[in-house]
């Protein structure tokens, strides 16, 4: 079998991978801020559902990390 240079079913393409390495990069560093949140800022009450407890509050951070990369998506050429 013969690898084509065409064959995306095969290969990711160069942009696509880079597009990969943003949301691995950008949901760390959310989760990153989100725990850091919770020990310098979080509620110690427990009254805050996020912020009192720290794996909720890195998960948040995450997700919101992971949402952020949709900014920096690469537009489509037409």
């Amino acid at each position: 079998m013969e690898l084509n240079e065409n064959d995306n079913s095969t290969m990711r393409s160069a942009p696509k991978r880079a597009f990969l390495i943003y949301e691995i990069v950008f949901t760390a560093l959310g989760a990153l801020g989100g725990f850091l949140y919770y020990a310098f800022v979080g509620c110690t009450s427990g009254s805050c559902p996020i912020t009192s407890n720290p794996w909720i509050s890195t998960i948040w951070g995450a997700v919101m990390g992971y949402l952020l990369t949709g900014i920096f998506k690469p537009s489509k050429k037409k």
